[in-house]
């Protein structure tokens, strides 16, 4: 079969200095996507920044014969999604693909939890994402396309022990991603989310050794890319990703137990009905789940 190609896709890809980005960067640059790297350059807490590392990637970029254009702005800020937007409109006069890489870390178990620690967090993951997409999101629907890819983590789908707030944000993300789906279905606009398992910087100091020589950051950017492209069918979906391995992950919802005056007791003594995981349904937006809920309602 053919090779898959983007040749004329515009992308934006957040964070692509180093690490997840830069990979992604590469790998649709080498197929003929427009690139835009975007990256402020910060360190893995987000302090600092160095204008220099977009830049070092476009020139990777086209040295290998590709094409693309550095852009340092903030994602943690609307007027800096806005920018990010504006250099690839600048650029190639549209956006077809955002890929929503940028992180940061600031771990701390829930106890000693603060709030310098939880919103930058925030700001970065879960709002940074809203401050690139909306602007190219307005775009893709007026153009009848766009895809949209959003970096989730196992940590806040499964849960990881000092994550909270990088848990909260990267499972909010899921949330934003399904409703991005439905939202942009009639407008060829499809949304996905991946849970990667990479050895970057921000993995570095918990990946050493055996499970870090595996997971090459270059193993995750196939699934991206795919999620890329225009022949790609899935929207709404979350896909764990590393070292070779690609699965599917997917919120299901049990068969239930049902009475019309429920009460504690039927509660408690239908637990296990409730929680048995035989026959479970996977709904695929609001109403599906509502449909869940109709033939108790008849």
């Amino acid at each position: 079969m053919a090779e898959l190609g983007y040749d004329g896709r515009v992308a934006i890809i957040t964070g692509a200095g180093g690490g997840l980005g830069r990979e992604h960067a590469l790998l649709l640059a080498s197929r003929g996507a427009l690139v835009v790297v975007n990256d402020l350059g910060g360190a893995v807490d987000g302090t600092g920044s160095d204008k220099g590392a977009a830049e070092r990637v476009v020139d990777e970029i086209k040295a290998l014969g590709g094409e693309a254009v550095a852009d340092t702005s903030s994602v943690a800020t609307p007027e800096g999604g806005e920018a990010i937007v504006q250099t690839a409109i600048d650029a190639y006069g549209k956006v077809d693909i955002v890929i929503n890489n940028a992180g940061i870390l600031r771990d701390k178990a829930f106890h000693n939890m603060t709030p310098d620690l939880m919103n930058p967090v925030f700001d970065v993951h879960l709002k940074g994402a809203f401050h690139v997409t909306r602007p190219a999101f307005a775009r893709m629907r007026e153009q009848g396309y766009g895809r949209i890819i959003s970096t989730s983590s196992g940590a806040g789908i499964f849960g990881n022990f000092g994550q909270t707030n990088y848990g909260a944000a990267k499972m909010g993300l899921v949330g934003f991603t399904r409703v991005l789906a439905v939202e942009g279905a009639r407008n060829n606009v499809k949304a996905n989310a991946i849970a990667p398992l990479a050895m970057t910087r921000m993995t570095e100091n918990i990946m050493a050794g055996n499970i870090g020589d595996k997971t090459d950051p270059k193993l995750v950017s196939p699934i991206v890319a795919w999620l890329a492209h225009e022949d790609c069918p899935a929207t709404g979906r979350i896909f764990s990703v590393g070292g070779g391995r690609v699965a599917e992950i997917f919120i299901a919802e049990t068969q239930g137990f049902f009475n019309a005056e429920l009460s504690l007791e039927d509660v408690r003594d239908q637990w296990d009905t409730i929680c048995n995981r035989d026959g479970y349904a996977v709904p695929a937006n609001m109403p599906d789940e509502l449909g869940l809920f109709a033939p108790h309602f008849k």
